[in-house]
């Protein structure tokens, strides 16, 4: 059996509505090879969760979700390590999570692109979508970013097709240290 080799990962940081999946179908839509678009909000819209038991209080998803984000945190290195090629949404909740995934995956090749967007206009995405909780995006607005050490940033009011482009071109020129090599160092150096 032939080893396989390492798949790339091309990770994005953002609020809630602040454009990573817009950003991602772009990227997907323009990059020179097969990656896939991977979620959460993938998952969940799956239906690989018991959403209707969860919302009638007979299951506790508070007990449950740190080991649904575990298990996703992991299957990305699965799935790169099948060789596998990723373009991954995600929300940092905070350093610990942040910290935990640049672990997992140590030793593998993950551009991190944080997806910045102004308050407001999170807030209107957010309440035009309907689909979030109202605060979500405020929240994510105030935290996420505060620990992140990244390859790129991108705005996520900004058109995603030229967004795209931004981020082929930097991930294509990308070098190491990578963003993940140097969040491991700063924390081994605290």
């Amino acid at each position: 059996m032939m080893p396989f080799k390492s798949g790339r990962i091309i990770l994005f940081n953002g609020a809630s509505s602040s454009g990573k999946s817009s950003l991602a179908r772009a990227l997907q839509g323009r990059i020179g090879a097969p990656f896939w678009h991977i979620s959460i909000d993938h998952l969940r819209d799956s239906g690989v969760l018991p959403t209707a038991r969860i919302k009638s209080g007979e299951f506790d998803w508070r007990r449950m979700r740190e080991a649904f984000f575990l298990g996703f945190e992991r299957s990305l290195l699965a799935y790169v390590e099948a060789g596998s090629d990723l373009i991954v949404e995600h929300i940092m909740e905070s350093e610990a999570w942040l910290l935990r995934l640049a672990d997992t995956l140590a030793g593998q090749d993950v551009f991190f692109v944080g997806v910045h967007c102004e308050l407001a206009e999170l807030e209107r995405r957010e309440l035009a979508r309907g689909d979030r909780p109202v605060g979500d995006a405020r929240r994510d607005y105030f935290r996420i970013h505060s620990y992140c050490l990244y390859d790129l940033d991108v705005d996520g009011t900004q058109d995603m097709q030229a967004n795209a482009d931004v981020v082929i071109a930097a991930w294509r020129g990308r070098s190491r240290p990578s963003a993940f090599d140097r969040l491991r160092e700063r924390r081994d150096r605290g």
